[in-house]
């Protein structure tokens, strides 16, 4: 059982916005665990994809969620943590466009969410937890100490998705892009079951022309204002 006292930050906000960055820096300044929540949705829409699972079959979607063995290992060159599924090193799929859609609508399933509900809370361990996700200060950390909602415009998600993909070496356009990003947050707002929105006692942070630098400084303030 996750210990209450031990103190969680919430990062929630929509497709592009930055809470992954922005929660990585923020768990490595404190010193606090991190809790990659999108990660484990992609995972398991990885897992199913492994196994031929129709993602139309919620039941079949939701056995998945249950039975996949999910794990994050630090890596030891201070690169991206690494994902891993079934054994299986997934962290370069998992990032991919097609695997995030997949993530967007398996998180639609009420079996799914329910199943990987504990895995999450299991996370919380001293001496505290960052969560990174749409339902953290929500639904799974409704109790959190500190919860942000980091948004920016469509356009602004589009444009530093786009700039991460060509990074990478990876081929999208950037309408290509928005036309995702309007997709999934649709699908995030409209979903019966933990739609995105803020939490009522959670910061606004509207990072639209802001450096990552600016909007990790704000979130650290918050925290350390305890």
């Amino acid at each position: 059982m996750p210990d209450k006292n031990v103190p969680v930050l919430t990062i929630d906000g929509p497709s592009g916005s930055g809470k992954g960055t922005i929660s990585r820096r923020v768990a490595d300044a404190l010193g606090w665990h991190l809790l990659d929540s999108g990660a484990i949705y992609r995972a398991v829409g990885f897992a199913a994809g492994m196994e031929g699972v129709d993602l139309s079959d919620a039941e079949a979607v939701t056995r998945c969620a249950i039975s996949a063995r999910i794990g994050f290992r630090d890596p030891k060159d201070g690169r991206e943590t690494r994902v891993i599924v079934n054994g299986l090193d997934a962290t370069d799929e998992i990032r991919t466009e097609t695997c995030g859609a997949a993530a967007s609508a398996i998180a639609a399933i009420p079996g799914v969410r329910a199943a990987l509900f504990d895995k999450q809370r299991a996370f919380r361990k001293a001496p505290g937890l960052v969560a990174d996700g749409r339902d953290m200060g929500t639904v799974i950390f409704p109790d959190a100490h500190y919860k942000v909602f980091l948004t920016a415009s469509a356009e602004e998600r589009a444009k530093r998705r786009h700039k991460q993909l060509k990074e990478k070496g990876l081929g999208v356009t950037l309408a290509a892009l928005l036309r995702e990003i309007q997709a999934r947050d649709a699908r995030d707002a409209d979903r019966v079951v933990a739609p995105l929105r803020p939490a009522a006692d959670a910061v606004l942070i509207e990072s639209t022309g802001m450096s990552i630098q600016q909007v990790v400084a704000a979130v650290l303030k918050l925290a350390q204002r305890g």
